[in-house]
């Protein structure tokens, strides 16, 4: 299918009207929609032995403690334990078993209004629901899962053009916004072609053409031909200009495919600078026109890791070698791979440990890790949303463009810092160092900090150090005019922890709604808010986390004081755990240290492989979280772990549609 439609593509370029072009990029972009399906989870095995003490250790509890509000009479939260437990015995929803696993083992539930279990009751529990969880597990056949064939977005589209052709306009800018799924833009379910984008390409891909000539042309005497991006050879004489164009299509096709190129597609590209020279044109018009076809190519626009059993459910292989360096590349560059990784494809070394590992630790260190900063970083932490954030000006005059921008450059280097020293991930939780220029040194009270320059500072442990005491955070969980502890709660949990409450039934009032004394705390007003029972459940989660950062003010400066009244910044969380401060919050967090893993695994592994995670690829996630715990939790093991998983290495088969 896709050899097809590429052909018909590429042939649009100087041969027909525009009006075919986008023609041709909707046929494009339907074929793919069509071609890339959801993945389909495998149907679970019934050979497994099974514990049925533990079974009914299990029913037992859920009978006592939970059925009243999860089971088949009332339903709260959409939750039914008690119907799988009396139709089959037990459950085999393995989210459903994590989520009572989480909220049971965290204390949160039964409510602390119902009667409680005793804590050996809680932890006999705890430990059967390990095992019906290991059990579900066991039935799942291994599956790596299928990633949705994806194009470019506009980060990796004006990152591939700079290494592809030495063009650093950025022209994605002009692009639609990507879409997003899960959290990040890059996700192949969400990222479509419109017709508006198929124009865009047309018009960039002449735009960028002419660029990249003229500026190869412009440095060629300077360069050395290993140096250039397009000409690795003398085209000055007339004689030598058609073989100069074969060898600069040459040089130029596999890398822009990301795969080796077929003598039929060298044919087809050449054809293109053939026709502009027969058309009297010269030979950087006719490098254009060959660049234009390139970039309009489907194999340049969409990333396609063609299989030896594309349409076979059932079957799934390892990744071509050049498939799997592009994997790599994009995860951790947002960017096509360079010859180093290239070359051990050649080799067919990448797959060694060794030599994986060597590569892991060298892209991490490259400037161009700096996207995995902004993008997986920008996304995870959401400091990309400090752009459209707009603090009331009445309220908080010290907040300008400038210090917009330094927000977001701190938790930019701190990120760096982290992936380029290979420092532990915990440090993501708790560090003793940031990175402040004069505007954001004065926002935090920091002095001897002087010009725009970024600097490298230690911080009083009781106020900074660490994501929870960045201003960038710390903005975009707070509302224009006020902090919101629920905002930030929820960014805790959902970020750091993994955990995610659901959303607040639809007739509670906002806070800002309800009437409550103008000259009360933010803690008092949401105890008021809190007294309808429906909401507290979910509030006993999430509040707690928010108090611990009362000392921040909406813009992140510190702050005693909270409308004329001391802050009061402790938390008593549903396990009982007691806390008072943002100091004594991160130490909460870190003695959680396997949920903070597992959640910066689950996200990662969601941005590395372009899709959401299902069931079967729990044992994956569960072998990655163990494995960077047993490294010191290192963020080179993270990766390390994540590019030689299961799902990142291999692909299924898919289901044809007809």
């Amino acid at each position: 299918m896709f050899t097809d439609v590429s052909k018909k593509v590429n042939g649009t370029v100087a041969l027909l009207p525009r009006t075919a072009h986008l023609g041709m990029l909707g046929v494009l972009s339907a074929a793919l929609a069509v071609g890339g399906c959801k993945s389909i989870a495998p149907t679970q095995g019934d050979t497994v032995a099974v514990d049925e003490t533990k079974r009914a250790e299990i029913a037992g509890f859920l009978e006592t403690h939970c059925y009243s509000c999860h089971g088949m009479k009332r339903q709260k939260g959409g939750l039914d334990f008690e119907t799988p437990i009396k139709n089959e015995g037990k459950i085999s929803d393995q989210e459903l078993l994590s989520h009572i696993l989480a909220v049971v083992a965290g204390g949160e539930m039964p409510p602390k209004r119902k009667p409680q279990p005793t804590p050996e009751e809680r932890n006999i529990f705890v430990a059967a629901i390990e095992a019906e969880k290991e059990a579900v597990l066991a039935a799942v056949e291994a599956d790596p899962g299928r990633v949705t064939v994806r194009r470019l977005n506009r980060s990796e589209y004006n990152n591939t053009v700079r290494d592809l052709l030495g063009v650093s306009s950025q022209p994605a800018d002009s692009f639609p916004p990507d879409d997003s799924g899960y959290g990040f833009d890059n996700i192949g379910d969400v990222l479509t072609l419109s017709p508006l984008l198929a124009e865009k390409y047309i018009d960039i891909a002449e735009k960028v053409a002419a660029e990249a000539v003229q500026h190869e042309l412009e440095t060629y005497q300077a360069t050395m031909p290993v140096h250039r991006k397009i000409l690795p050879c003398n085209h000055t004489r007339p004689e030598h200009t058609t073989d100069c164009a074969d060898r600069a299509i040459r040089r130029v096709a596999p890398r822009a495919y990301r795969r080796p190129v077929s003598s039929e597609e060298i044919s087809r590209l050449k054809s293109f600078y053939q026709l502009a020279i027969d058309n009297g044109e010269s030979f950087p018009e006719g490098l254009e026109l060959t660049l234009q076809a390139l970039l309009v190519s489907p194999h340049f626009l969409f990333r396609i890791e063609e299989g030896p059993a594309p349409l076979d459910p059932d079957a799934h292989h390892y990744l071509a070698d050049y498939h799997y360096a592009s994997r790599l590349s994009y995860f951790l560059w947002s960017s096509m791979p360079d010859d180093e990784l290239l070359e051990t494809v050649q080799q067919g070394s990448l797959r060694n440990p060794r030599t994986l590992r060597e590569q892991v630790s060298r892209m991490l260190r490259d400037p161009r890790a700096e996207a995995l900063a902004e993008n997986f970083g920008g996304q995870w932490l959401q400091f990309r949303n400090l752009a459209v954030v707009d603090p009331d000006p009445d309220l908080f005059p010290a907040f300008t463009d400038e210090l917009r921008d330094a927000m977001a450059e701190e938790t930019m280097q701190f990120f760096t810092a982290i992936v380029s020293e290979d420092r532990s991930i915990l440090d993501f939780v708790d560090a003793d160092f940031t990175f402040v220029n004069e505007p954001l040194a004065k926002h935090y009270g920091i002095d001897g900090i002087v010009g725009p320059a970024f600097q490298r500072v230690e911080v009083d442990p009781n106020q900074r150090g660490g994501l929870l005491g960045q201003a960038s955070i710390l903005t975009v969980s707070s509302f224009p005019t006020r902090t919101s502890p629920v905002l930030r709660g929820m960014w805790v949990l959902e970020n750091l922890l993994a955990s995610h409450p659901p959303p607040p039934p639809p007739d509670v009032p906002a806070l800002d709604a309800v009437e409550i004394d103008s000259s009360a705390t933010m803690r008092e007003k949401l105890t008021k808010h809190r007294e309808n029972v429906s909401c507290a459940s979910c509030h006993d989660r999430i509040d707690p986390l928010g108090f611990g950062l009362e000392n921040y003010d909406a813009i992140g400066a510190w702050r005693n004081e909270d409308n004329g009244k001391p802050v009061d910044s402790s938390g008593i969380l549903p396990d009982g755990r007691e806390f008072d401060g943002p100091a004594a919050l991160k130490k909460v967090l870190l003695d959680r240290s396997d949920e903070f893993t597992r959640c910066l695994a689950e996200k990662m592994l969601i941005y590395a492989l372009g899709r959401g995670l299902e069931e079967y690829d729990e044992p994956a996630l569960n072998e990655i979280v163990a494995a960077v715990a047993r490294k010191d939790h290192r963020f080179s093991e993270l990766v390390y772990e994540i590019v030689r998983s299961l799902p990142f290495m291999q692909q299924r088969g898919e289901v044809e549609v007809s």
